[in-house]
């Protein structure tokens, strides 16, 4: 994945803070925030694992849930233009649109 690092099995984003100079991660699935910054890739992932750690013994302390629950379902608002030539899309493949969306959303997430 672009710009997605694994820290201890959970994924963070990272991107550059070019106001402070420093490269920011935020991780990914949890039930708040949790950022951490550094000024190197290596220095990056042991301030994630700093950051990581603090959240999750925080919300051990408060009895919250530390990870996002996802129900697989989301809407989607498109031109009305799109939405005409995905259902097209999908009766050309003899789907649903909603598996053609899904089996679209799954590929383009496993390429990333």
């Amino acid at each position: 994945m672009k710009n997605v690092i694994d820290i201890d099995g959970h994924k963070a984003v990272v991107s550059l803070d070019p106001e402070i100079g420093m490269i920011r991660g935020e991780f990914l699935g949890l039930s708040g925030g949790a950022d951490f910054y550094a000024r190197s890739v290596d220095d990056l992932i042991v301030e994630g694992r700093k950051s990581l750690k603090v959240f999750l013994e925080m919300c051990a302390e408060k009895g919250i849930p530390p990870f996002r629950e996802f129900s697989g379902r989301f809407n989607v608002r498109l031109a009305a233009e799109v939405h005409e030539a995905a259902v097209l899309a999908a009766a050309a493949e003899n789907k649903s649109l909603n598996e053609w969306v899904a089996d679209a959303i799954e590929a383009a997430a496993r390429a990333a």
